[in-house]
This record gives structure tokens, C-alpha cells and sequence, in this order.
């Protein structure tokens, strides 16, 4: 079940990037601080904000170490 819901979890994210992006195909660019992007299409943008997110979340419980799966599969008695 939490195999499904991990494969769920992506694919619902990739539906509502790409009806986003079709529905704003204005461009836009990214201002952090006193940095500026070129101006691309908000999908584009977004789609890589995404990306980047999953990948940091990723990179952080590679750092602390910590898998949710396999903790709570330790929890579990053995029968």
C-alpha cells in the first residue's frame, strides 16, 4: 500500500504541473535576493522548483539517515 501511495505521490505532482503550465503559458523569471533568471514559461519554473525540492528532501534524509519505510518496518514483531 505505501508502494502505491509513493508511486502516487509523483504522478499526481507531474497532472498538476502540467495543467498549470498549460493554463499559464506566460513568462516569468525568478528573483532571489539580487539574482534574476532568464524569463521562461511558469510550468517550466515550476516543474524545476519541484524537482529541486525532492531533490534537497532527498538529500536531507540521505544526511540524517533516516528511511520511513525501513524504520517502520523494525517497529513491526515478528510473527
Amino acid at each position: 500500500m505505501i508502494r502505491l501511495l509513493l508511486a502516487l505521490v509523483p504522478a499526481i505532482w507531474i497532472v498538476a504541473i502540467a495543467i498549470i503550465a498549460v493554463q499559464n503559458a506566460t513568462s516569468v523569471s525568478f528573483r532571489l535576493l539580487n539574482l534574476q533568471s532568464i524569463e521562461m514559461p511558469f510550468g517550466v519554473l515550476l516543474a524545476f522548483c519541484v524537482a529541486a525540492g525532492m531533490l534537497l528532501a532527498a538529500l536531507v534524509l540521505l544526511v540524517l539517515g533516516g528511511n520511513p519505510l525501513r524504520a517502520s518496518q523494525k517497529r513491526r514483531p515478528e510473527p
